[in-house]
């Protein structure tokens, strides 16, 4: 029971806080999401180092990844252009070159990791800011206006919540038939499609109350909505897959043991480092290439 309430608090205190940042103002999102980002990538290295006998530079990785989130942040607000990038490449190198310089036996073990930190970690946070602030044209010639437009990150970590109470639910009182039990034997596809229903049914909820003139051409109509909500729980489901896959490689329960009763930051963001930047390809691609 204590656990219980332990789980429960510890859970409602982080939704609180994300989506409190998220929609207070830009900088509260930025500084909150440039923390997690460092977090989960010194977790990500810390698991890979201890379990996996590996020597990943988690300074640097974790250094790298901040930076990446800081970079990505300067050039979709026109802060900076590419230059931006420029420290991140160096940043890059060095975690290659660096190994060079070592006699170990699992060097090539090193780098691969070191990369995957960033392209499982850092990249996908990074792309928040392509859902976050968006280029509003004007007639007048002058360059497009950037606007914090905060239902795009927020609405993708309601779907992802909310298809997990769907899943778990559907999943305790129908679940019979396993959806990937070599890698995760307690989901079911029943638990899946009803996570999928509830997420879609949310999606609706906002397309109903977000203003028309608010939102963006992209995701001015309740089909849309219902899309976004759709992919994110597909891809979001491949995520969790993916980290579990990681996690049983590994040999380990939990990635961490930051939030009480929640694991670690890996075990928190698992389904959005998938469902981020699918949520960029369906909304900066696939929607636009159906709409036109």
């Amino acid at each position: 029971m204590k656990n219980l309430i332990i789980r429960a608090a510890s859970g409602i205190l982080f939704v609180a806080l994300l989506v409190g940042c998220i929609v207070s103002h830009p900088y509260a999102y930025a500084l909150l999401f440039a923390i997690i980002t460092g977090l989960t990538t010194w977790e990500f290295c810390s698991i890979v180092n201890k379990n996996a006998d590996l020597q990943v530079n988690r300074f640097i990785a974790t250094a790298s990844a901040v930076y990446l989130f800081c970079a990505m942040l300067a050039y979709n607000v026109n802060m900076m252009g590419a230059e931006a990038f420029i420290p991140y490449l160096i940043s890059i190198m060095y975690l290659l070159i660096s190994e060079l310089y070592f006699d170990r036996e699992k060097n090539i073990y090193n780098w691969s990791f070191a990369l995957m930190s960033q392209l499982y970690v850092a990249l996908p946070f990074s792309l928040l800011h392509t859902l976050s602030f968006i280029a509003i044209p004007n007639n007048m010639g002058y360059m497009p206006q950037i606007a914090y437009y905060y239902w795009y990150p927020l609405s993708l970590f309601i779907f992802l919540w909310s298809s997990d109470t769907g899943a778990y639910c559907f999943g305790s009182l129908f679940g019979k038939h396993r959806l990937f039990p070599r890698i995760s034997p307690k989901k079911s596809w029943e638990g899946s499609i009803g996570g999928a229903v509830v997420a879609i049914a949310a999606s609706q909820i906002i397309a109903t109350f977000i203003p028309y003139t608010e939102q963006l051409t992209q995701l001015s109509s309740r089909l849309a909505w219902g899309g976004l909500a759709a992919i994110i729980v597909i891809f979001g489901t491949w995520g969790d897959l993916v980290e579990s896959l990681l996690k049983r490689k590994l040999g380990i329960k939990d990635s961490g043991n930051i939030i009480p009763g929640h694991g670690g930051m890996l075990d928190r963001f698992d389904s959005s480092l998938m469902a981020i930047p699918a949520a960029v390809v369906y909304t900066y691609t696939i929607l636009r290439i159906v709409q036109n």
